[in-house]
């Protein structure tokens, strides 16, 4: 009979899962912060989205 695999530190497997993408997430981030131009890269963008978000967020609903 085959083994069923078991989640680490007693975790369902949507948890296990969210920490495996967020364990991912965090090595990425290491790595943009240590690479200054793609840092300043994804900061314009971010500052793009919010300045986008706060348009739509200004503009008057039309009804």
């Amino acid at each position: 009979m085959a083994k069923s695999k078991k989640s680490h530190c007693c975790i369902g497997p949507d948890e296990e899962w969210r920490a495996e993408s967020d364990a991912r997430t965090l090595i990425e981030a290491e790595k943009i912060k240590a690479d200054a131009k793609r840092l300043e890269k994804a900061r314009a963008w971010a500052a793009k989205q919010v300045q986008d978000a706060a348009a739509v967020a200004a503009t008057k609903p039309t009804t």
